[in-house]
């Protein structure tokens, strides 16, 4: 018995031991919970019943130069759903689709979620917004955000750019300035069961958003209204394919305006296609400028005192550079003349003679130095930096070329910033679209200030140069430009347009004009750029010099520039040719035609044309012969042969002999064969003989000679 009983306490004892242990360890881990993780945890479990419904932050301001409004937000009610609570989904979604305007299917997809909370739809109108909360249905709420507004439409729409649904920036300033617009948003906390019920009495918490900061432009709003209304007019006027305006002060590299055509609505983006609103013309558009960089050639060459005003230039017409011929674009040449007067002229042989004079290390030592090849770094996103031939790879020949403005393409916005830097003075500014970066009080946050890249030319070498280009005006090709009451200089452009695999597209130019005025202090520099004009006009005299002078005209009179009395007039006046209203007139047949053939042909009605594909005969065009189109409409020649295998059943070949290289090939088109003619004038020889039965599709080959009257015995 007392070994039983010691057995009992032994056991008893030990029991305890492991009770006392285990209780002292469960303590432990209470400790441990409560006072190591009791914050972590504390944290997770209000996650768990809290339900968070974020409330966007009010995105900031954007002003022009002198405080008006440009782009604001305003206040919309966004719809969104807590799918726990919403106990009937299909129901609620039939009472929602037809005042939200959604599919009903779409909806209940959303109701039927397992997210916290879901939006159905944003930023709806007041009147909507109403209707939702007069249904008063169960987890169906409403939630305050914010709706960019571009109060101008249009105006300056590819410097603005958008916004996307969730407010963040896609295009333009929006985008490049997106961190400092956007703000920090907020949210709203309610306490929940696990049903996703909220609890009486339950804890709610207001995390409010903190508004983005305003942005303040180098942007003119007045002067950007001359620049969009110039654009109008040269769209009514010429139906480019593009057009670029842009308005620059030299002094400091702020943009006053800039402007393109096509443009959109920033407010209806979607509306429009992605190409209008996705691509900035006056920051992307690559082209060879033609004679408006000579202006850059004219510095170069003054700087290294490569030319002089005592120098003579003669003109035949041409100058050979290599194995080619560069022609001046006056028949004949100008003869015998002064450097000023090659400049007045824009004489090709006397630039590039000019050019040759530099050479190539120097001419590529000033390209750089001018911004060429390089960004600009402006501040929008999508800019191109053009393109240089490298300078290893350039002969004399390409420096020739480069020298009137070919073999080399640059962008609207380097072509005025390296102006700018020729004219004011010989130094390259940093060109820039903001000028301060402002919080809700209206302090500076961030300001930009002008900043000079480095000198380019000598003061004196600016002032030569002015003088020089405003002779252009007053003398030269640029007399379109000419304003009464200022010293206005610049130059004139006209070039033909690259096709997509290399050579100039016939027929397409790009016209230009690039200027400044005060002459003698140059207060603003502009660029008109049109792209592929209709209607037969094209010099960049014509086409583009009227509309710098009402731009320029109307901005130094806004500014205040005074004007100068007695100033001297234009001696001549340029050739300046008024658009006329383009007529209606009918689409040639010129399917199976060689392509200098059809493209004469189209060229004969005033209407542009697009090579698809490649080789030498056209065998498909839209619009199709016949159809009546304005002037200077794009006709589309497929060069490329439609597969054999679609054409079915035989055809009877007719005898050819005699006729024209157009009649043969409308014959032949008619009966659904194709045409490969050789040489020129009437046919003598046919592949497939008079009488034969072939099949629809087959490739003829006729044999054109002239006739024998005009080759001789």
């Amino acid at each position: 018995m007392p070994a039983t009983n010691i057995l009992i306490r032994r056991r008893t004892t030990w029991l305890l031991g492991a009770t006392l242990v285990i209780l002292f360890l469960l303590t432990c881990r209470l400790a441990y919970v409560q006072f190591f993780q009791g914050e972590k945890l504390r944290s997770q479990a209000i996650d768990i019943r809290m339900r968070d419904i974020p409330v966007e932050a009010k995105r900031g301001t954007i002003f022009d130069r002198n405080g008006r409004e440009l782009v604001t937000s305003v206040s919309a009610d966004s719809i969104y759903a807590i799918p726990a609570q919403v106990k009937d989904q299909d129901g609620t979604a039939a009472r929602l689709a037809p005042i939200l305007k959604m599919d009903r299917a779409d909806i209940a997809k959303l109701l039927k979620t397992r997210a916290s909370s879901v939006y159905i739809k944003r930023r709806v109108d007041f009147q909507t917004a109403e209707r939702v909360k007069r249904e008063r249905l169960p987890g169906i709420g409403l939630v305050e955000e914010s709706r960019r507004e571009y109060g101008k439409e249009s105006l300056a729409a590819h410097i603005l750019g958008f916004v996307g649904v969730d407010n963040q920036g896609l295009t333009g300033i929006e985008k490049t300035f997106d961190s400092e617009l956007r703000g920090i948003p907020g949210r709203i906390a309610v306490e929940r069961d696990a049903a996703g019920r909220e609890l009486p009495l339950a804890e709610r918490k207001y995390f409010p958003p903190v508004q983005g900061h305003n942005l303040v432009l180098t942007i003119d709003e007045t002067i950007q209204y001359f620049v969009e209304r110039e654009l109008d007019k040269i769209v009514d006027t010429f139906h480019p394919a593009s057009a670029v305006i842009i308005v620059m002060d030299p002094q400091t590299g702020e943009i006053l305006g800039m402007g393109n055509r096509p443009t959109y609505d920033p407010n209806q983006w979607r509306n429009y296609p992605q190409q209008v609103w996705d691509r900035n013309p006056a920051i992307w558009y690559n082209y060879e400028p033609g004679s408006t960089f000579k202006i850059i050639t004219l510095a170069s060459a003054l700087e290294e005192k490569a030319v002089s005003e005592k120098d003579r230039f003669y003109d035949p017409g041409y100058i050979k550079v290599a194995d080619r011929n560069i022609h001046c674009w006056k028949g004949g040449g100008h003869g015998s003349q002064s450097l000023s007067e090659v400049v007045q002229n824009s004489c090709n042989p006397g630039f590039v003679t000019i050019g040759l004079n530099i050479g190539i290390p120097n001419f590529y030592k000033y390209l750089r130095a001018f911004g060429f090849g390089q960004f600009t770094n402006l501040g929008l996103p999508g800019e191109a930096k053009g393109i240089l031939i490298p300078e290893k790879k350039a002969t004399n020949l390409n420096l020739a070329t480069m020298s009137i403005g070919q073999s080399v393409a640059v962008t609207p916005i380097q072509l005025v910033t390296g102006v700018s830097a020729a004219v004011n003075g010989g130094r390259l500014m940093q060109p820039y679209l903001v000028k301060s970066v402002t919080d809700n009080q209206g302090r500076v946050i961030k300001s930009f200030k002008p900043r000079e890249v480095r000198r380019v030319v000598s003061d004196q070498t600016s002032r030569q140069l002015r003088e020089y280009l405003e002779n252009v005006v007053l003398k030269g090709t640029g007399v379109n430009a000419y304003i009464e009451g200022y010293r206005v200089g610049g130059k004139t452009g006209t070039a033909q347009v690259v096709g997509p695999s290399g050579g100039y597209v016939r027929g397409r130019y790009v016209s230009s004009f690039v200027g400044f005025a005060p002459a003698d202090d140059p207060r603003l520099v502009t660029l008109v750029m049109v792209s592929e004009p209709q209607g037969g006009v094209y010099f960049g005299s014509q086409v583009a010099a009227p509309y710098f002078r009402s731009v320029m005209q109307d901005a130094l009179r806004y500014l205040g520039v005074p004007e100068q009395k007695g100033l001297p007039k234009p001696e001549r006046v340029w050739p300046y040719v008024e658009p006329r209203e383009l007529a209606e007139v009918t689409v040639p047949q010129v399917v199976n035609l060689p392509v200098d053939e059809a493209v004469k042909d189209l060229r004969a009605e005033g209407l542009n044309f697009l090579l698809r594909g490649q080789g030498d005969v056209v065998y498909g065009q839209v619009p199709q012969a016949g159809a009546r189109v304005t002037e200077g409409t794009t006709v589309v020649l497929d060069l490329k042969p439609a597969p054999t295998g679609k054409a079915k059943g035989d055809v009877t070949m007719p005898d050819l002999s005699g006729m024209t290289i157009k009649q043969a090939g409308t014959l032949l088109e008619s009966l659904e064969l194709r045409m490969e003619p050789v040489g020129s004038g009437i046919a003598w020889r046919q592949s497939v003989p008079p009488g034969k039965k072939v099949e629809r599709g087959t490739a003829v080959r006729v044999e054109f000679r002239p006739p024998a009257s005009e080759n001789g015995p």
